[in-house]
């Protein structure tokens, strides 16, 4: 985004930042002052009826503030980073055609570097692959995939925890129907940038403690609001099992082990605050690892004020 003409460009904000950093009711804070259309950046809440666990916006919010690619697919089906960015520009397009801004906003930083930098070239899926990939695990458990993996493509196997079921699946999948390291093929990656002149702000918090309290808080909150009987009625109404992506979210994923008999009820708490709390580890290290974005302290008091400022220069 840095050629002669690229303040010839529509504009476009992401707004991205850990779980619990509060960037939903800042991008609706944004949205009430300007002509912004939010559009969501999250790999859970695009399943329909999961609301509790994903802090999905409740309806009353959703009225006043819509956001695009919430509650678009089924819990029984996939949903990709190569639709999302699919998606996205299309609902970016149709925001620009109405004269409005597309606010980006969510914490799911695969679908972030995927819009900005375009896709690897990586083969689809293939259905009779997956389903032997799925019979190892099944037999085997899902470290045996890894170790499969690890004799294809020892530095993807290295990246990947042995019970990371969806990425040890994909890695797996793509090795074997390339014959290539997965690393290889994103450095053969063509960069592909939307076409947009893009104001990336990140939302680091300067204290790590205040968020893991945000987190443990909400969580609570989550289990008092019925996040078991959600999970519960998802088990009723759908054909779900453990491999699903829908049930690997975090905090489905442990109120499922529970219902199974997996884990103690006593300790589902503890474990969904340790999972929530890892996936905010694991998106603040992609987030400082991320080039040309802004960062804006979400714990401080001015932070509101800091961002409508910073997002007005931009748009000026």
């Amino acid at each position: 985004m840095t050629s002669a003409s690229s303040n010839t460009l529509p504009a476009a904000l992401l707004l991205m930042g850990p779980t619990a950093s509060g960037k939903t009711q800042l991008a609706m804070e944004l949205a009430s002052r300007l002509p912004i259309e939010l559009i969501s950046v999250d790999s859970a809440q695009v399943f329909r009826d999961m609301n509790i666990g994903t802090a999905k916006p409740d309806a009353v919010t959703l009225a006043q503030f819509p956001h695009h690619l919430i509650d678009i697919v089924s819990p029984e089906e996939r949903y990709s980073a190569a639709q999302f960015r699919s998606d996205a520009l299309c609902k970016m397009a149709e925001i620009t055609a109405r004269g409005r801004i597309p606010l980006l906003v969510g914490g799911t930083m695969l679908y972030f570097k995927t819009l900005r930098e375009g896709l690897a070239d990586l083969p689809a899926a293939d259905p009779t692959l997956r389903a032997e990939i799925d019979a190892l695990a099944a037999d085997h458990g899902w470290p045996a995939v890894h170790a499969a993996l690890a004799r294809l493509d020892p530095a993807s196997a290295a990246r990947l925890k042995p019970t990371d079921a969806q990425r040890l699946q994909r890695a797996l999948e793509i090795v074997r129907l390339t014959g290539q390291p997965v690393a290889e093929l994103y450095a053969r990656q063509q960069a592909d940038p939307p076409p947009y002149r893009l104001l990336c702000l990140a939302l680091l918090p300067s204290d790590r403690s205040i968020l893991h309290q945000r987190i443990a808080q909400r969580f609570e909150l989550m289990l008092q609001q019925g996040l078991v009987e959600e999970v519960e009625q998802l088990r009723r109404n759908y054909r779900l099992d453990a491999q699903h992506a829908s049930m690997r979210c975090v905090g489905y994923r442990q109120v499922w082990d529970m219902l199974e008999g997996q884990l103690p009820p006593g300790q589902l708490c503890e474990r969904g605050i340790y999972a929530t709390r890892q996936l905010a580890k694991r998106q603040l290290t992609w987030l400082r690892s991320m080039n040309a974005i802004e960062s804006i302290d979400p714990l401080a008091t001015t932070c509101g004020r800091t961002l409508l400022q910073r997002v007005q220069q931009f748009l000026d």
